[in-house]
């Protein structure tokens, strides 16, 4: 599942994040993946195998041409 991750994509964790959201953005792909809430705005680094065991879905794929994606 983490092979299709891309910049951009909308994933949902198994907990939510303390001010109340459950959807994070990508930001950053490597040896780490960064994480954005989209509840509060703050961002998170988590290693693959952290991420792969906290991931509950993918919500959506993100668009190069979506102005979200900054």
């Amino acid at each position: 599942m983490l092979q299709d991750l891309e910049l951009g994509d909308v994933v949902r964790l198994r907990k939510a994040h303390p001010c109340g959201g459950l959807e994070w953005r990508v930001v950053r792909l490597g040896a780490d993946i960064g994480l954005e809430c989209l509840t509060c705005g703050h961002r998170i680094m988590l290693d693959r195998r952290a991420l792969k065991n906290r991931l509950k879905q993918i919500v959506r794929k993100g668009s190069e041409n979506d102005p979200e994606n900054g």
